[in-house]
């Protein structure tokens, strides 16, 4: 068991509050403690990946960056949930829609993530799959937030891949004929964690590009606006 601070994590005993955001980029952190917190404190710089603790309507909340695909995303968490005490971890980041049905700006819940990641292995040596799935606690609370804040939410089981840039194009037919609805790189490492250490976890994800038509991406603009809605409505569950 890691002492604190750990490797990674520069902070203080209870510097984190028990529910932290996680958008993939640091940057991202940032923004969010800079335009959405009251009184953002700067916890953790360690690597560049910025952490923040301050309030949101009078609720402790942190920020913090995850970094790309299930290592960097596993190393964080792991840290988060089981040396830093926190109860509630939810990834607020972009994904490739898989669906037809989906368009850019939408949000989707991830339910459950089907991998082709192998980080589970690690953990659960069962006789058969471990199905990472996220907490029905922080999900009736997402729901909830999609409707205080007028938002549709989509919810279903996403694909978290360790490839960005994959050769294979016939994989991604079948995830869609399995209804599979987003493509992203850090849930199934995330909700494994929280199964392991006995906490919370929920990946939110803001469509940004669709899988079966590249030319099809979000402008600066657009990708401002709809993550700032995504933002709000995490926000909304504390």
């Amino acid at each position: 068991m890691s002492s604190i601070p750990t490797p990674h994590i520069n902070a203080k005993p209870n510097a984190f509050a028990k529910t932290v955001l996680m958008p993939g980029d640091p940057l991202r952190a940032k923004y969010i403690a800079d335009n959405f917190l009251e009184t953002p404190k700067k916890i953790n710089e360690v690597r560049g990946m910025l952490a923040y603790t301050g309030t949101y309507n009078g609720s402790p909340v942190s920020v913090m960056g995850s970094g790309m695909g299930c290592p960097s995303m596993g190393i964080y968490s792991y840290e988060l949930f089981n040396f830093y005490k926190v109860e509630n971890i939810i990834r607020v980041g972009s994904a490739g829609s898989i669906s037809m049905e989906l368009e850019l700006g939408d949000v989707v819940m991830g339910v459950g993530a089907c991998a082709e990641s192998h980080y589970a292995d690690g953990f659960a040596r069962c006789p058969g799959n471990f199905a990472p799935t996220a907490s029905f606690e922080l999900m009736m609370k997402a729901q909830k937030a999609a409707e205080i804040n007028d938002i549709k939410l989509w919810a279903g089981n996403i694909l978290t891949s360790d490839m960005f840039y994959n050769d294979d194009s016939v994989g991604m037919n079948a995830w869609l004929r399995m209804g599979v609805l987003a493509v992203e790189m850090e849930a199934a490492a995330l909700y494994t964690n929280a199964a392991r250490a006995g906490k919370n976890a929920l990946c939110l994800c803001t469509i940004s590009d669709k899988c079966f038509d590249r030319s099809t991406v979000m402008t600066a603009e657009q990708r401002e606006t709809s993550l700032t809605n995504m933002i709000n409505m995490a926000l909304s569950m504390l």
